[in-house]
């Protein structure tokens, strides 16, 4: 078992990309897409892609990867792209993102069974444990009520990290977040209360009822996770222990009441069978730049994928990961569209790295969302306009210029003089600029549409049409032959049995894979 434990905070940095340029990039596109065959070649060649997923990849599935974009709904999608497109000097619309790539796609329901429009721990309860939840509640069916404590027994249910460790598999979480936060946290606690991180933030009567706080659920509900990857120090140290980054800044300190030192206990508990790291590359913590990242000592969330699945791919029966590009929904809260949308780059990048150390023919990956933002872009922009532009005119109520990007809500609605900010007097593509919005908010919110669920791999045609959202895990331990489902993954013997495909036929897949 190997556990590594970041930093009790997480950043996020952006570009400046794309100004005069992209008008060049888009006169080069512009004389091929001119000729009628040009758009009748591209349609014949995916129309050949296309019928070659007749033939099913029905296999076992001996190894999961669900990639979790926090707050990453279609809109965002589309706009990554076109920022993929553009880092690179192409005019963006045109380019794909690794997720585009995969063959299978549905649409994913987020509700929450008390909310319209979910938050993330009730629907990280659904992907991860099968069951639609509360929000706000994190491992525990719809039966537990959020912050009451005696509502929690009983209603526990298990995640699909929980049915891959009981198969034998080797599990792992990485997270840009803390890894006690609500998504990575259904993964192994069950908790009432996705903000009781430690006990330090329950209330007196939950901790003299038995509850637990998430961080010691880390160390004790599954306690030989084999990598965990993320932040959330703090909530692990004893109050008013100096961080170790940090030892003079007080706010950093540890949070726990009980006095305990969970990772130095999991320290002593396991010093003699395992490897394990605190802290970053150099001794530093790490931070997660995206963009202004210290290379030396930050490792990107594409370098921890690559570190997790080195590590778990050892174990002969296969893995779980769990990867979640949580600064996505923190850039959009902030109504920083910039962070928001390299941070979906990131994780592209991320879903490009664990492909090249994976094959289709025994790892099912699947790309989804939890939910999507009250995002938008649009206003007309041509073709190659800067993602992070102004639209091609005006408003014709009050005739000053808007950005692309817009908000429905959030810290961005700004008013001058009684009218709203004209936005060619800011700099609206620096990296912490705040976009437009409709209604002012502190912090924008989520949006209630569905997301998009990307799929290749072992059983990934499972994941079709528009489906509730915790069907996800149903179909991804339905392929590994883990959890509920497991009859048809028996011959006689009792050992696993994979649809008939001959080794030629795996390697001519993985390499037209690799080349489309």
């Amino acid at each position: 078992m190997i556990i590594i434990l970041f930093c009790r905070r997480i950043f996020v940095s952006c570009v400046i990309i794309c100004g005069q340029t992209c008008k060049h990039v888009f006169l080069r596109l512009v004389e091929p897409e001119k000729d009628p065959d040009f758009w009748k070649e591209w349609a014949q060649r995916t129309l050949k892609n296309a019928l070659t997923l007749q033939d099913l990849n029905k296999n076992v599935a001996k190894n999961i990867i669900l990639f979790l974009g926090d707050g990453m709904g279609v809109p965002t999608v589309t706009a990554a792209r076109i920022l993929k497109g553009q880092m690179s000097g192409q005019s963006g619309e045109e380019t794909q993102l690794e997720m585009d790539k995969f063959p299978y796609i549905a649409l994913s329901k987020t509700y929450n069974t008390n909310a319209q429009v979910p938050d993330s721990a009730g629907t990280a309860t659904a992907y991860l444990c099968g069951v639609k939840a509360n929000e706000g509640t994190v491992g525990v069916s719809a039966a537990a009520v959020r912050s009451q404590c005696n509502t929690t027994q009983g209603n526990e249910v298990t995640s699909i990290l929980k049915w891959a460790k009981d198969a034998g598999k080797s599990v792992g979480i990485v997270t840009t977040t803390r890894v006690n936060h609500a998504t990575p946290s259904a993964a192994y606690a069950h908790c009432v209360d996705r903000d009781w991180y430690s006990d330090g933030d329950m209330p007196t009567e939950a901790l003299q009822s038995g509850c637990k706080d998430i961080a010691r659920q880390l160390f004790e509900n599954i306690p030989d996770i084999d990598v965990i990857m993320g932040g959330g120090r703090r909530n692990m140290y004893p109050r008013n222990t100096p961080d170790v980054e940090y030892p003079g800044d007080k706010k950093h300190n540890g949070t726990r009441k009980d006095g305990r030192n969970l990772v130095g206990e999991w320290i002593d508990r396991v010093k003699d069978k395992v490897k394990h790291e605190t802290r970053g590359k150099q001794g530093t913590s790490f931070h997660l730049f995206i963009y202004n990242r210290n290379k030396e000592t930050d490792l990107s969330l594409t370098e921890m994928v690559d570190v997790a699945i080195k590590i778990l791919r050892k174990n002969e029966r296969g893995f779980y990961l769990l990867v979640e590009g949580g600064r996505i929904d923190h850039g959009h809260h902030e109504g920083k569209a910039k962070q928001a949308l390299h941070e979906a780059v990131e994780m592209d990048r991320a879903i490009t790295r664990a492909g090249l150390l994976t094959s289709i023919y025994d790892t099912l990956t699947v790309v989804t969302a939890d939910h999507s933002h009250v995002f938008s872009f649009g206003g007309y922009t041509p073709r190659g306009n800067s993602i992070f532009g102004l639209a091609p005119t005006v408003s014709d109520i009050d005739q000053k210029p808007f950005t692309s990007i817009l908000y429905g809500n959030g810290p961005g609605f700004k008013m001058v003089n009684s009218t709203r900010e004209n936005v060619s007097t800011v700099d609206y593509e620096q990296n912490n600029y705040q976009a437009q919005s409709a209604v002012p908010l502190r912090m924008e919110t989520h949006g209630g549409e569905d997301v998009a669920i990307f799929s290749k791999g072992p059983m990934a045609h499972l994941l079709h049409g528009v489906q509730e959202q915790h069907y996800i895990p149903h179909v991804m331990a339905y392929a590994a032959c883990i959890g509920q489902n497991k009859d048809h993954c028996r011959t006689n013997s009792g050992s696993p049995s994979l649809s008939h495909i001959s080794p030629m036929l795996a390697l001519l897949l993985a390499v037209k894979w690799l080349l489309c």
